[in-house]
């Protein structure tokens, strides 16, 4: 037990930073993103030996987040009322301020979670379309139109100022009928 519970602190050590900034993303909230990221982990701690086995452990848990966070978004569709904005939005670690302008935060809030999710995975986390077709559970083509859509739809929300996007995801932007 004392070896699976420092692996698994080591894996955390290790990825927190980038699930934390994939979760971030899913979901456009800090307090939500640091509760789906304890979620997978939580899932992935409970199954370690399964998840240490796999062939990407950082996939497997990515997996388990994108699966929690599209599980939420079922549930609360029915019982939460959203608001454009909260009236006081607290203060901000300042991490994902720089990492993404605010604009494009609230773009990419814009789009429904499915298609967030596969923007999020293939863009800003860099997974292949076949990876993200795995973390999703789909095929590769509902990836393709989830981006396509995603993109198209970040192309007009973000028309007036092209700078907010990453390079590598304007390059894409452009490209994009």
């Amino acid at each position: 037990m004392r070896g699976t519970h420092e692996a698994f602190s080591s894996f955390v050590r290790e990825h927190s930073p980038s699930l934390m900034r994939t979760a971030y993303l899913l979901t456009g909230d800090r307090g939500h993103a640091e509760d789906l990221a304890q979620t997978a982990l939580a899932k992935a701690y409970g199954h370690w030996s399964r998840v240490e086995a796999a062939d990407q452990p950082v996939a497997y848990v990515r997996r388990l987040m994108v699966n929690a966070h599209l599980s939420w978004l079922r549930r609360l569709a029915s019982t939460e009322q959203v608001v454009e904005r909260v009236p006081d939005p607290g203060t901000d670690d300042g991490h994902a301020a720089r990492a993404l302008g605010g604009q494009l935060r609230d773009a990419l809030r814009e789009l429904s979670p499915r298609v967030r999710t596969a923007v999020v995975l293939r863009f800003y986390d860099d997974h292949s379309r076949a990876e993200t077709a795995r973390l999703m559970g789909c095929s590769v083509s509902t990836v393709d139109n989830h981006v396509t859509r995603g993109l198209a739809a970040l192309r007009r929300l973000l028309a007036d100022d092209p700078e907010l996007v990453p390079a590598r995801t304007r390059t894409h932007l452009e490209e994009t009928p």
